[in-house]
């Protein structure tokens, strides 16, 4: 059992691409505020290798505020059509302004401007006070490129923990553990299901 657990997760990720009716990228993070006390939400890989899994988030919301004072964040992949989960624990660490700018230049016009628009997690009064911002941001950026908010960028998860879980008759699933060894490499055992 000497496999590289993020082959692994290529391969299992491009049949959850192949599979999947609904967001393959789909993941659900984990963090944990300064006194311990846990969250979750769903949240999108958008890139992910050997140096760590990424997703990017206006970083002046709960979860950047979790990850400021507890640098350490758990995801969850369920792929249902597959059977499987992938469960991967690590340090967190911010993506570089570069990586940032150029993933924010990749995505649609109005997700920039909601980027904008939108104080995440803080309280809203109304739905209409959103789309009024929203509409700000319209006229703000009109006939030009909209620039990344200084407020929002990418984090990166580096594994030390990668579990695949598969499932099997009569609950009799197997369950794969990686655990990075310091040195680049991993080492591998078997969980009871």
């Amino acid at each position: 059992m000497a496999d590289d657990p993020i082959a692994l997760f290529d391969a299992w990720y491009a049949e959850a691409r192949a599979s999947e009716p609904n967001d393959p990228n789909a993941m659900a993070l984990a963090t944990a505020d300064g006194a311990g006390r846990p969250s979750v939400r769903m949240v999108l890989l958008k890139g992910h290798g050997p140096d760590g899994f990424v997703f990017y988030t206006n970083r002046e919301g709960r979860k950047a505020a979790d990850l400021a004072v507890n640098a350490h964040a758990a995801l969850l992949f369920h792929w249902k059509s597959l059977r499987r989960q992938v469960r991967i624990e690590g340090a967190v660490t911010p993506v570089g302004d570069a990586e940032s700018d150029a993933y924010f230049a990749s995505r649609s016009r109005d997700s920039q401007l909601g980027a904008w628009a939108s104080d995440q997690s803080r309280p809203l009064p109304d739905r209409a006070t959103f789309e009024d911002r929203f509409a700000t941001m319209q006229a703000r950026f009109d006939g030009g490129p909209v620039p990344r908010p200084p407020f929002w960028g990418g984090y990166r998860v580096a594994a030390e923990r990668i579990e695949l879980w598969q499932d099997r008759a009569h609950r009799l699933h197997e369950r794969r553990l990686f655990v990075a060894d310091g040195a680049g490499g991993w080492t591998e055992g078997l969980l009871y299901p």
